[in-house]
């Protein structure tokens, strides 16, 4: 499987957001990517506020998304915002090809070195699996990435690729932590873990007020035996990369962490119907 890794730095601006996926996904097909990955809030940057911009998973950001990915023949994971009961938004991954629709809402809230994503954003309920050409992908969002069960349970459900897209927050040691938490979660899971981020602010001459996280950079794919394949720099960037699944099959035979686990992912039993169902054949929402 062919990935690409759009490392854009997203403006306050939907719409400017969505040229740089069109863009993403155009430049992506023509190098014969299957799947096209862009960042945790493409839909618009951490700068601005979320429930100026939140639009329902069908609403036409969304839309506009699938239907670039539908032109292009290829699968597209893109990060968005979309409404949520209690008047908050939920932090939502649109993942859309030729096997459907799905979204996942990010799980873990990042309320954590002075920033409270849960003032704003409203925590999602499930794990959530999409398919690429027969490749059962996990989907997680930035914050995800220290908690390394999300990712065993996907594993056990199949999963031979994780997609982590984020807009990790910029300070002392960060780029450290993100490249060392990918590695673990590849290292965990025995996959490939796909790790895309914002491009940071400051590689486009731009400044940030606050604690907003609005990104380092340093996007990589992570082979399954803890290999960085390529990783990025702080700028906008399109890395594209050929991941070999049969590497995924050889790691958990010669690392099987999998299957000497002792104790069961907490996320529990309960979860498989939901990971189950976020398989669909046709669009889902």
């Amino acid at each position: 499987m062919r990935v690409a890794l759009a490392q854009v730095c997203s403006t306050q601006d939907p719409a400017a957001n969505l040229a740089l996926v069109r863009d993403a996904v155009r430049e992506g097909a023509g190098r014969g990517s299957d799947l096209i990955v862009l960042p945790e809030a493409t839909m618009a940057s951490f700068d601005r506020s979320s429930s100026e911009v939140a639009e329902p998973a069908d609403g036409p950001w969304a839309t506009a998304v699938v239907n670039a990915a539908a032109e292009h023949g290829v699968s597209v994971i893109v990060g968005m915002f979309t409404q949520a009961p209690d008047g908050r938004v939920r932090n939502t991954l649109l993942a859309t090809g030729p096997s459907g629709t799905v979204t996942y809402d990010k799980l873990h809230l990042y309320d954590a070195y002075g920033f409270r994503e849960s003032d704003h954003i409203a925590p999602g309920d499930r794990p959530v699996l999409f398919d690429v050409g027969g490749v059962r992908v996990g989907l997680a969002v930035c914050y995800d990435v220290r908690f390394p069960d999300l990712f065993t349970h996907y594993a056990r459900a199949g999963a031979d690729v994780m997609v982590v897209s984020a807009s990790w927050g910029p300070g002392p040691r960060k780029v450290d932590q993100w490249r060392t938490l990918a590695v673990a979660r590849a290292l965990d899971s025995t996959s490939y873990v796909v790790a895309c981020g914002q491009a940071s602010f400051e590689s486009v001459g731009r400044s940030a007020a606050g604690s907003a996280p609005t990104g380092v950079g340093h996007s990589m794919v992570v082979a399954p035996q803890g290999e960085i394949m390529i990783e990025a720099i702080a700028g906008p960037d399109l890395l594209v990369v050929d991941v070999d699944l049969a590497q995924v099959a050889e790691a958990r035979r010669v690392l099987p962490v999998l299957a000497n686990g002792r104790f069961a992912s907490s996320l529990g039993r309960e979860a498989e119907p939901l990971l189950r169902s976020g398989l669909p054949r046709a669009a889902t929402r």
